[in-house]
């Protein structure tokens, strides 16, 4: 067991749910709306662009998928299976992404937005709910992932693409979606899961605390989304 009492835990946890309520305050401050003209620029110009955009759609503009992704390590905290999360997410939005960027497949943002809130909420009630993850999380996460992934083409969309570089322009936000990703796990592990996960009051302190927060911030969203 490592060295935290309960009542730094406690600490720790309040000021957790305190930053999350801040950022869902802040964050229509920081709104970006980029648009590139990148049909005749380098390769390069492309790529790091689209990348670019990509990692800032998670960190710090997507906190949508932040909170999920956050979600999703908290039940078991185990390394290989929030890999095995992580790749059936990463697998199933790349899928619908490329779909929806190129017209094969869309579902309008009036029923994707409100998706993406319910996966959130129901994510974190999950955590709430069970004491060992089950088998049927990388299924329900590769069906919500294929969800997120109608949200981030309308991101892209959005901003537009090259009409002779839109297959480098996907692979290249994409790649930059899935750095945001690690970036995101990485700072869950540093921040709440090394410190905290051999303490035995892990769960009460930190999942239960930070899983309420989660569910209660994408319920709200998903109604908002819903009636606007």
């Amino acid at each position: 067991m490592l060295p935290f009492s309960s009542s730094i835990l406690n600490h720790y946890s309040k000021h957790c749910c305190l930053l999350l309520t801040g950022i869902i305050i802040t964050l229509p401050l920081f709104a970006h709306n980029i648009n590139y003209v990148l049909q005749h620029a380098p390769s390069t110009d492309v790529i790091w662009n689209y990348l670019k955009l990509g990692i800032t759609h998670i960190i710090p503009y997507g906190l949508d998928h932040i909170l999920f992704i956050t979600s999703l390590c908290l039940l078991n905290a185990k390394f290989k299976t929030i890999l095995w999360q992580a790749t059936a997410f990463t697998v199933a939005h790349t899928i619908t992404l490329t779909l929806s960027v190129q017209n094969i497949y869309v579902m309008p943002g009036a029923i994707v937005e409100p998706i993406i809130a319910l996966s959130i909420a129901f994510v974190a009630l999950e955590n709430l709910l069970l004491q060992d993850l089950k088998p049927w999380r990388v299924i329900l996460v590769f069906l919500f992932g294929l969800i997120h992934g109608m949200g981030f083409a309308s991101a892209l969309n959005e901003t537009g693409l090259p009409p002779n570089r839109v297959s480098l322009s996907i692979a290249s936000f994409n790649i930059g979606v899935e750095i945001g990703q690690f970036i995101v796990i990485a700072m869950v592990f540093a921040l709440l899961i090394i410190p905290f996960r051999n303490n035995i009051r892990f769960k009460k302190v930190v999942v239960y605390p930070l899983s309420v927060c989660i569910a209660l911030i994408a319920t709200y969203w998903m109604i908002e989304r819903i009636f606007t």
